[in-house]
């Protein structure tokens, strides 16, 4: 069993109709055909959106998202339209909303590698490759790859694991010509926001991006894919430290580890394998959590968390 320990009911605000609650995310309508995205303090961990929140979690994501969104705006174009609190929404939602351009969403996770572990790693240990792409022998757990590398893979349901697939399958779904521009869209991307994060004492070492497609040009010649959803976060980004990176184990990261620690640890009295959903977690491991979400934050953009 996996999804929701708790799903949350929708706010109802007057002017915007609601279509979706994700793991973190309530996505609505507004009455102008925009899209109106919240972020909100849930977290996820092991297929299961926690009971527990963590506080502020939301609107670091969204501030930090906007931050990349400017740097990155002279690679690709992004959904962003405002991110001003839509009239009568509730006061906890300033910060923590954006208003965004309709696209049409492409079916597949965009993911870039720099280093090597998670599903990655699992892969790689069995065939020596990951999506298909040959790596050296020798790797190891956060090894460096020689390049980055564009590994898709397919979106899940709340509750589901994304699949890898082979860059051959994704084009093979939505067209050569998309396909090809969400690689170089998605390593271009990388790059950049690699090498902001190294000059600040940070290994980005992978990352999940979104894109959709403005719905009068799809099917169109030469249509410019539009980065969408949050980008370069903790929740979307495996972030190090590098004065702490050393290959041959797991890295300590700026994301949500200590959520998963504790659920795995005796502490927490739950069995990942069983089917109850995983207990609330204790006032020490979500505060731990938030102040890794807020050192990220401060590290990359250069300025304290408020």
């Amino acid at each position: 069993m996996s999804g929701f320990v708790e799903k949350p009911e929708p706010v109802e605000v007057p002017g915007l109709q609601h279509l979706h609650t994700g793991k973190v995310r309530d996505l609505y309508r507004n009455e102008r055909g925009e899209l109106v995205m919240v972020a909100s303090d849930r977290i996820s961990a092991y297929d299961w959106v926690l009971p527990t929140e963590i506080p502020e979690k939301g609107k670091i994501l969204t501030q930090l998202s906007l931050w990349w969104f400017d740097l990155l705006a002279d690679l690709v174009p992004n959904h962003v339209l405002s991110s001003e609190l839509p009239p009568g929404a509730p006061a906890d939602w300033e910060g923590r909303t954006l208003i965004c351009r309709s696209l049409r969403m492409v079916p597949v996770e965009c993911v870039a590698r720099g280093h090597l572990t998670g599903s990655g790693l699992a892969e790689y240990r069995e065939t020596r490759t990951v999506c298909g792409i040959a790596l050296p022998e020798g790797l190891t757990d956060g090894s460096e790859l020689p390049s980055p590398i564009f590994t898709p893979a397919t979106k899940a349901e709340v509750g589901e694991h994304d699949e890898n697939v082979a860059y051959e399958e994704v084009a093979h779904r939505i067209g050569a010509e998309p396909a090809a521009q969400l690689r170089q869209a998605t390593l271009a991307i990388f790059n950049r926001a690699r090498e902001i994060a190294r000059a600040r004492g940070i290994i980005l070492a992978d990352t999940k991006f979104e894109f959709g497609y403005a719905e009068a040009t799809l099917g169109a010649e030469g249509a410019e894919p539009v980065l969408a959803d949050e980008v370069l976060t903790p929740d979307s980004s495996r972030f190090w430290p590098a004065d702490q990176w050393q290959p041959g184990r797991p890295q300590p990261s700026f994301d949500k580890q200590y959520v998963r620690d504790w659920l795995t640890s005796p502490a927490s009295g739950w069995d990942r394998a069983g089917e109850q959903p995983p207990p609330p977690l204790p006032a020490e491991v979500v505060e731990r959590t938030r102040a890794k979400y807020a050192e990220a934050y401060e590290l990359l953009t250069g300025t304290g968390w408020k």
